[in-house]
């Protein structure tokens, strides 16, 4: 009978350990725009069951409108968001309960953006010139600090609202320059189409260095242990995809139907080089320069402490 009882003990032990490994914790998250290649750890991780292996089941959600996911975040109906640096400043100054819990690409996308053979050869040449921009207050901070390292006021320039039509209104000459085009994008999708552009980067030109993507979570959730395993797996994607690029890139582009096209195979290789390789790390005093410029450019109140709105 004793040892009847102890094979049965055991076997239901079994049962009770295989229940506890086979669980599966599911992780909603809000991209920033569509898929792209901005996103390639991610996706990743999804295809090659980085995430499974780690436990989790994650939902991504391709956003209507990119302004979405953080205010869900905030409103506890996401877990997880892509947001930029510069957004979370703003975010957090305006009240939302959001925290910065990792990095996806930690260095700037931005740039500002001229014809490569026009008459724009240097941010001096902008004076009196038009420059169009897609979203308000940010990327006019930028402009300002990258003209005013050239003594140019932004009332010496015509700001042109121009949506997210960047490429298309300066290859068209409605504009002489652009402010928010991405370096990984615009420039490669104005090379494919003959129109070759040229960049003036922020971080070159008198603005302090950031990280353009990141994940946020509502304040609340900062400490979540889900968020080490789902860490681990975007860790181990990353790595993946510096190691063997040609490989990842048919992973990627083979996930679903648009994505295997020039513009694309082409902002995958150059965005290589700018993921974080260890996304759950950050540097406190690249966070307290940004912030203190964002003040100084009245685009925030006040720049409070880094680890209140940052995971160290």
């Amino acid at each position: 009978m004793n040892v009847f009882f102890k094979i049965i003990t055991s076997f239901s032990l079994m049962i009770i350990a295989n229940i506890a490994i086979a669980k599966t914790d599911k992780l909603s998250i809000g991209l920033d725009w569509f898929i792209n290649p901005d996103h390639a750890p991610l996706i990743i991780a999804q295809k090659r069951g980085y995430f499974e292996e780690v436990g989790l089941d994650i939902d991504m959600i391709e956003p209507a409108d990119p302004n979405a996911p953080p205010k869900l975040v905030a409103a506890g109906k996401l877990d997880l968001a892509i947001s930029y640096q510069p957004q979370l400043h703003i975010q957090v100054d305006q009240g939302l309960p959001v925290v910065r819990v990792g990095t996806l690409v930690g260095v700037p996308l931005n740039s500002l953006v001229v014809l490569k053979n026009g008459p724009i050869k240097s941010i001096s040449d902008l004076k009196g010139k038009k420059i169009g921009f897609s979203v308000g207050g940010f990327e006019e901070a930028l402009l300002s600090g990258m003209l005013q390292k050239y003594n140019i006021k932004m009332t010496d320039v015509e700001l042109v609202n121009i949506n997210f039509s960047l490429s298309p209104s300066l290859i068209a000459q409605k504009v002489d320059a652009v402010i928010g085009a991405f370096r990984n994008f615009e420039l490669n999708q104005m090379d494919i189409v003959n129109h070759p552009g040229k960049a003036f980067y922020p971080e070159e030109h008198g603005v302090p260095t950031y990280e353009e993507l990141i994940y946020i979570s509502n304040k609340k959730n900062r400490n979540n242990p889900i968020f080490n395993k789902f860490f681990k797996a975007i860790q181990r994607a990353t790595l993946t995809i510096i190691n063997d690029p040609e490989t990842t890139w048919k992973d990627f582009s083979t996930y679903r139907k648009g994505l295997d096209d020039e513009l694309n195979k082409r902002a995958f290789k150059d965005t290589l080089t700018r993921f974080a390789l260890r996304p759950q790390a950050h540097d406190i005093q690249t966070y307290e320069d940004f912030g203190v410029f964002l003040k100084q450019k009245g685009i925030i109140k006040k720049n409070i402490p880094v680890n209140t709105y940052a995971k160290p």
